[in-house]
């Protein structure tokens, strides 16, 4: 059991090392501009994510109120 254990965190290292990770490789960058891909790419998700819940919003908005002015005219 323990073999097969360790030969598994042996091959996950060994995948571990081929990935491409979003940072740079470079010794000399330090702090958050080693990870400036990663933060931009979460800056991109939050903002589209804020958009698109403005648009299902306001479109909720706008049917609810379609929906309650026709239920008034035919009621």
């Amino acid at each position: 059991m323990f073999t097969k254990v360790s030969r598994f965190i042996g091959e996950v290292k060994g995948e571990l090392r081929k990935a491409n990770w979003p940072w740079e490789s470079d010794p000399k960058i330090k702090g958050i501009k080693k990870y400036k891909e990663l933060v931009d790419s979460t800056v991109v998700v939050l903002i589209a994510t804020i958009l698109l819940a403005g648009f299902v919003t306001f479109w909720d908005f706008f049917l609810t109120q379609v929906v309650f002015f026709l239920t008034k005219i035919g009621g």
